[in-house]
């Protein structure tokens, strides 16, 4: 069964940088990744969509990040990666991956991450 991990978190003090990685593995292929997405859930707002790497096509970014984080993959390693420079404290939430992958000779399939958190504090 397909799992996808998210690593990188932890805390940060304001106007550091954090690389979070997610990974897709799981069966005896590797994945092939289509499109994918990092969101993040911060307390009592709706989760937001921050950055999108599509099937084709150049990243998109929210408005709200545009400058501080960059979203990227590694199509060898089923991976994803999304920095985040210049930390504010409004940059703490739970960060969770959403990609869209499939095995050799498998069907397309979205999967979420667990989620890691990044708590940004001095």
């Amino acid at each position: 069964q397909a799992q996808l991990v998210e690593s990188g978190g932890g805390t940060a003090q304001p106007g550091g940088s954090l690389k979070l990685s997610c990974t897709i593995s799981g069966g005896d292929d590797a994945f092939t990744l289509y499109s994918n997405d990092w969101y993040r859930d911060r307390p009592g707002k709706d989760r937001q969509l921050l950055a999108r790497i599509p099937e084709t096509g150049p990243p998109h970014y929210a408005e709200s990040v545009k400058g501080r984080f960059t979203i990227s993959r590694d199509s060898a390693r089923s991976a994803s990666y999304l920095e985040i420079t210049n930390l504010n404290l409004d940059d703490t939430a739970l960060y969770l991956c959403y990609v869209e992958a499939a095995q050799r000779g498998e069907r397309r399939r979205h999967y979420w991450g667990y989620g890691i958190q990044v708590t940004v504090s001095s």
